[in-house]
């Protein structure tokens, strides 16, 4: 990945406050992406580095044609741990936030299945959702969330699709991710006089797309015949702290008897990025 210029950087980040979203140039080379598919295909067979287990867990004997997401695979898995603490990947997180410090929030293993072109289904599907639904524990909303593609990806193969500038509607009571059948959820979450403009966000195997965590999005069926993989890192701007208000794993994290406002900073949640690393 070629250095971002500083003009290039501030233009990087106009783009992301407003729209919600930003796709990046080719961040990870064929070697890293094959290395990560590589992953992929040890977690699904449960071959894990070390003696834990993620966060939540997907079994062979699930539905095979539902969407397999594994949380924490960092805990199982050196390469997944390597590419979601990388510089490079949370140096472009920083900037979006505007912040000189990130962390890992969690990372996931995502799986859409392929069904081919034949019968529709919405089986695979994830349902449009804000991600901060799942995250109001956190004393802030300013947490983003990077999409690495592992093959390209577009419409045919399930991309992922964004509501440009969503994320200024505010958090709207809806908690759609299980449920695939989106046109149900978008009548949920429409705001009235808002535009609802699906973007797709088309990416080349390497790149990176970055969403706000109100952003609203989703994705449709995989019509290849191969699985659609990404590996997901969800990041924490400096200073992210418990708020009590709801229950959430990442809670637990903190330890017995978390407090408001004590700081998820601890080995649950690694530095991806410090500014002062740079001086």
């Amino acid at each position: 990945m070629k250095p971002i210029t500083a003009e290039q950087a501030k233009l990087d980040q106009q783009f992301y406050e407003e729209n919600g979203y930003w796709i990046s140039p080719v961040v990870f080379d064929a070697e890293e992406v094959e290395a990560l598919r590589k992953a992929h295909d040890r977690i699904w067979n449960q071959d894990f580095d070390g003696d834990a287990f993620p966060l939540t867990e997907w079994f062979p004997s699930d539905n095979p044609t539902r969407l397999r997401k594994i949380d924490n695979a960092w805990w199982i898995n050196d390469e997944v741990y390597k590419t979601v603490t990388a510089r490079k990947l949370g140096k472009l997180a920083a900037n979006l936030m505007n912040t000189d410090e990130v962390r890992v929030w969690y990372d996931q293993a995502i799986y859409k299945p392929g069904t081919g072109k034949g019968e529709q289904t919405s089986v695979g599907n994830v349902g449009w959702h804000q991600d901060y639904v799942y995250w109001q524990c956190t004393n802030t909303t300013n947490l983003v969330t990077a999409w690495i593609a592992l093959q390209d990806t577009d419409l045919s193969n399930g991309c992922m699709q964004v509501i440009p500038g969503s994320h200024k509607w505010g958090l709207l009571n809806s908690d759609g991710f299980f449920n695939t059948e989106l046109e149900a959820v978008k009548k949920q979450m429409e705001v009235d006089e808002k535009p609802w403009r699906e973007e797709p966000l088309i990416l080349k195997a390497g790149q990176v797309s970055f969403h706000h965590s109100y952003t609203i999005h989703g994705s449709r069926q995989n019509y290849s015949n191969d699985p659609r993989l990404s590996i997901v890192a969800h990041y924490i701007p400096q200073g992210t702290a418990y708020k009590k208000i709801q229950n959430v794993d990442n809670i637990r994290l903190l330890g017995p008897r978390p407090k408001e406002g004590d700081l998820y900073d601890n080995q649950y949640f690694p530095l991806a990025y410090s500014a002062s690393e740079e001086k």
